[in-house]
């Protein structure tokens, strides 16, 4: 009885170690996630789903609700895409201030990052270089 007690008591403080062990620690080895991802079984949004994603979540940090998505692209970290907003509403339409904001998503679609790349009037039209 006293050999069984003993195994048990190893195999508790052996769990307990463990699941006090930091997060970004990986077995003994002291290599940090960082070094050596994991992944967590999650799975990449799609194209479509990222871009809805992304006005969505730049509407709602932002106030004003996205009129296009002009891009979008796979990253190793998610998606990137770049977001037309208006910002001031003017008479003529045409004279309407936009922004392009770049917004970054992870692989599930959460907004990560996003920033204002450039403002420039509705009636611009982009000339090549």
């Amino acid at each position: 009885m006293a050999v069984e007690d003993e195994r048990e008591r190893g195999r508790s403080a052996r769990r307990d170690a463990s699941a006090a062990r930091p997060a970004g620690r990986r077995g003994g080895t002291g290599r940090e996630d960082s070094e050596h991802p994991v992944r967590r079984g999650t799975r990449r949004v799609s194209a479509p789903q990222a871009m809805r994603s992304a006005s969505e979540q730049l509407e709602e940090l932002l106030g004003r609700a996205p009129e296009s998505v002009s891009a979008v692209r796979p990253t190793d970290e998610g998606w990137q895409a770049d977001v037309e907003v208006e910002e001031l509403s003017r008479v003529p339409e045409t004279t309407s201030v936009m922004a392009s904001y770049r917004v970054s998503l992870d692989e599930e679609g959460a907004l990560m990052s996003y920033e204002r790349t450039r403002r420039y009037t509705r009636g611009q039209i982009d000339r090549g270089t």
